[in-house]
């Protein structure tokens, strides 16, 4: 029965999203959904246990012919790129989930929760695909539960942001299908086969022109999805507009399919193209991180203060993603789920204020401390780990970054440096309007403190920020040998540019493409 794990750990959230529509009322339809999203967390758990620290190659495995006459397979599997990033996904769905039934959304919880439950199944799939089809349908289905999630429960103008929202991410698949495709066709051509198993088609021949264009092509469907800097524009109005369990997932889990999808995909596929694009890759990730920085800065709604927050932050991430060095791509995966528990969190604390005063614009509050005191607290507990205090979670994943872009290119880190100056400085600035000084507006001095089923669901984001931030090692010790394995091709790829080709073998490429094909 093993071999079902990750089967059952993707599909049974779809299960559930069929169950919640036939249920009659309210309370039995969150109960249905609470239940369908705790049991993937408790199989990731599971599998986590299960996991063996030492094998690079996936777990769990789960191969079979799919549409074999097109190349297709089921393919899924677990390894260390993703271990985390799974667990993850289960949490935060399962604490969305939770925090909603508890009066954020006050109409049609049914088709809420259905959504929610097919986008986990979306974030599932493409996180366990080994099979680039099923990836691709998988990063597909992801899509349209957000859209609806924005659409309908979202708020101000939640039509835009979800139109926006949209149109961004699949203009980005249509450029990875077309590569996808290519890089099939080139595969069939070399090998006689067809195929979309991602192992297969480590070995297929490019010249460096189809390699620029098919990196391309996967680079920026992952980059308007991280989002990076120029092309983040859409996820400031989907952050703003969406109803908070939505801004949770899609802070802390949807923006991880784009970095994700580098080291997954674009950077073993075209290792040399990805070395080569280096130096571009770090000036945006820089750019990003003080662009984000200085726009949170001046944000009057707290947020898109967390959004803005957000893009400066998964900076960091492409930043040691394209050190590419074991440093700095460890340091980015633990950052990736540092960024999904400190963001969520601030996302659900914020949610939580709104819920009280309908209203996000910082001038509104002052002086809350004095009345919601554990609100208060727990959000300056998120807050230092959001800002990387040493000893919480946010400051491991930030210092191997560091460290990482430093041994890559010195400059890039000078630079990076500022934006954690300015994260520090717009985050306590925040907090200090909202939090101190006098109240100065009545209302404010009727708010309610949290209630036990907020605190539950702040509390095990808060233990995970602790135990990451002083034990970090059982995490970095699952993910260093599949990360070591994904850059053994690039190490590979580097002696391959450092090797002089001699000019009779490089003549000889074009005639040998021509009769390949």
């Amino acid at each position: 029965m093993e071999t079902y794990w990750l089967t059952g750990l993707t599909f049974l959230p779809l299960l559930g999203a069929l169950l919640v529509l036939t249920q009659s009322d309210e309370s039995s339809t969150w109960r249905a959904a609470a239940a369908f999203s705790l049991i993937p967390l408790a199989i990731s758990i599971y599998l986590l246990i299960r996991f063996d620290p030492h094998e690079p190659g996936y777990q769990f495995v789960e191969q079979y012919a799919w549409i074999p006459q097109f190349g297709i397979s089921y393919h899924l599997g677990l390894d260390g790129i993703s271990l985390f990033l799974v667990v993850l996904t289960t949490l935060l769905m399962s604490l969305s989930i939770i925090y909603s039934g508890g009066g954020d959304i006050g109409y049609r919880p049914r088709e809420f929760c259905f959504f929610m439950l097919v986008l986990e199944t979306g974030l599932l799939g493409a996180l366990l695909a080994v099979d680039l089809f099923m990836f691709y349908v998988f990063w597909e289905v992801m899509l349209i539960p957000m859209y609806f999630l924005i659409g309908i429960w979202g708020h101000g103008n939640k039509i835009y942001a979800a139109f926006k929202f949209i149109l961004f991410t699949m203009l980005g698949s249509i450029l990875m299908l077309v590569a996808i495709l290519y890089l099939v066709h080139l595969a069939h051509l070399q090998s006689g086969a067809i195929s979309f198993d991602l192992p297969n088609l480590y070995s297929v021949r490019l010249t460096p022109g189809e390699a620029e264009w098919l990196f391309a092509g996967f680079a920026i469907a992952f980059a308007v999805k991280v989002p990076m800097w120029p092309i983040h524009t859409w996820l400031p109005d989907a952050h703003t507009e969406a109803p908070t369990a939505g801004s949770v997932i899609l802070a802390g889990v949807m923006l991880k399919m784009g970095t994700y999808g580098f080291v997954r995909f674009a950077i073993p596929l075209f290792p040399e193209i990805a070395m080569q694009a280096t130096p571009l890759f770090m000036a945006l990730a820089v750019i990003g991180i003080i662009y984000g920085a200085l726009v949170a800065m001046v944000q009057p709604d707290l947020k898109r203060l967390v959004a803005y927050s957000s893009v400066s932050h998964l900076g960091f991430v492409m930043l040691g993603i394209f050190a590419l060095n074991p440093q700095g791509v460890e340091g980015a995966i633990y950052q990736m789920l540092n960024h999904g528990l400190s963001t969520g969190a601030l996302f659900l604390l914020v949610g939580m204020i709104y819920l009280r005063r309908h209203t996000r614009e910082i001038s509104e509050f002052g002086g809350l401390w004095h009345r919601i005191p554990i609100f208060a607290a727990i959000f300056m507990f998120v807050m230092l780990s959001s800002i990387g205090l040493p000893g919480l979670n946010g400051f491991i994943g930030e210092f191997l970054i560091m460290l990482g872009a430093y041994l890559k290119i010195p400059l890039a880190v000078v630079f990076a440096v500022l934006g954690i100056i300015l994260g520090a400085l717009y985050m306590l600035y925040a907090y200090e309007r909202v939090m101190f000084g006098p109240i100065t507006k009545a209302v404010n001095e009727t708010l309610a403190d949290l209630t036990w089923r907020e605190i539950g669901v702040m509390v095990p984001l808060i233990a995970l920020m602790l135990f990451m931030g002083f034990y970090p090692r059982p995490l970095l010790a699952r993910m260093e040998p599949s990360v070591a394995a994904m850059l053994d091709r690039v190490q590979t790829a580097q002696v391959r540019l450092e090797k002089p080709r001699p000019a009779a073998v490089a003549a000889l490429d074009p005639a040998r493409r021509t009769a390949e094909r």
